[in-house]
């Protein structure tokens, strides 16, 4: 089908959530290359919002895609599956997690660590702390509960009475969490690096007092690695950066390579479900978990932990360099080959644009951030290539 007609059945059988989208419709990818309808190719710095770790079409993934569709696609968790148990022991091999459970996005597994946190406490005979602060300007996913926790007014308006039981604070301001902590503080959720919000990390000072306040005071610390995890900082997941472990952190977006996943995970102290507690029909069934599988074989044989650090610290310092060109850069700031870059003008959006008619894919929050989440094979070529670009855009050429 072409554009036009693919954009007319959208408009008139498909729920408009997502407004005016960008006017092409990708069909198949290589590498970190896109191709529209027309076969015009195209460079993608942002990875299906950080979702396609490996790029497109990666033959790992593919193959392994390939060959358990062949054989199953879903049973269901009623029965033992070998993929779900496989992956489970990548994740927990991988990380400071002892027990996971898959679901099917990061919504999903935001709702199960805020359920976990509140289990956890009912069965120590403490119904009553099963409250939970999140950060200002974080997001959690779209589940009721996860808007509730989500510290955006503009989700959040159109459904309340929102579920009960959250706060917020500003992130880095450790006086204001202190401040809000209680006695019914079950958790404090947060994002060591905010995505959605510009790409904001927490600093090392701030982080280190959060835990200790959480050791103090008996309270769970969940931190969301939807975005952040599966080596997209430049560590497997962003907690490695500030020498913390977690109680509870949640997994999604890289985790399939492109196959919708989620994973809960958990220190054994803090399992608290019982058989019933919590389920799911789809999550981590084979099809699914052969894909995180074969994103965890690829990760590790291709060292793109350590490239997603590399080439992350190259394009940023590249970038930081661009600030002496041009005064309207006011800070470029990420972890790894997460990047944001700040206009001290509302310009984002036409760079956006700028660049989608120079063939690069990328993402603008607000008016002011340029996002950037590159598949982690990207190259110093690819980074060097972008940033010429976005030179070019800059100078007005």
């Amino acid at each position: 089908m072409d554009l036009q007609a693919i954009m007319n059945l959208d408009e008139q059988y498909y729920m408009n959530t997502f407004g005016k989208r960008t006017p092409v419709c990708f069909t198949h990818g290589k590498g970190i290359h896109l191709y529209d309808t027309d076969g015009t190719e195209y460079t993608d710095f942002l990875a299906g919002i950080a979702v396609s770790a490996l790029g497109h079409c990666h033959p790992t993934l593919t193959k392994a895609l390939h060959e358990q569709v062949d054989k199953l696609l879903h049973t269901s968790s009623s029965y033992y599956i070998e993929n779900q148990a496989l992956l489970a022991e990548q994740i927990v091999k991988h990380s400071a997690a002892d027990k996971v459970f898959f679901a099917n996005s990061g919504a999903e597994a935001n709702e199960g660590a805020i359920k976990l946190a509140k289990m956890y406490f009912y069965k120590k005979n403490q119904p009553e702390k099963n409250e939970i602060i999140t950060l200002t300007n974080s997001f959690h996913g779209r589940t009721l509960a996860c808007v509730a926790a989500t510290g955006q007014a503009k989700y959040q308006k159109p459904y309340k009475p929102l579920v009960p039981g959250f706060s917020h604070v500003p992130l880095n301001d450790f006086d204001a969490l202190a401040s809000a902590v209680t006695d019914k503080t079950a958790a404090i959720m947060m994002e060591l690096c905010q995505g959605e919000s510009g790409v904001r990390p927490a600093t090392q000072d701030y982080v280190d007092k959060v835990v200790a306040l959480c050791r103090e005071k008996e309270i769970l610390l969940i931190v969301d690695e939807v975005q952040t995890g599966m080596g997209r900082t430049g560590t497997w997941f962003s907690y490695e950066h500030y020498g913390i472990t977690p109680d509870i952190f949640t997994l999604a977006k890289g985790l399939g390579g492109g196959v919708p996943i989620g994973a809960l995970c958990a220190k054994d102290s803090v399992c608290a479900f019982s058989p019933g507690d919590h389920g799911g029909t789809f999550g981590g069934n084979p099809l699914a978990t052969a894909a995180g599988l074969a994103v965890f074989k690829a990760i590790d044989e291709e060292n793109l932990v350590e490239n997603a650090k590399t080439i992350g610290a190259y394009l940023k310092d590249a970038l930081t360099a661009l600030k002496k060109e041009f005064s309207v850069i006011q800070d470029v700031r990420g972890l790894g080959l997460l990047i944001g870059v700040e206009f001290s003008e509302p310009i984002a959006k036409n760079v956006l644009g700028a660049l989608f008619d120079r063939h690069y894919v990328a993402n603008a929050v607000g008016d002011t951030i340029l996002r950037l989440a590159p598949p982690l094979i990207l190259t110093k070529k690819d980074a060097d290539d972008f940033v010429a670009v976005l030179t070019d855009i800059l100078k007005g050429e």
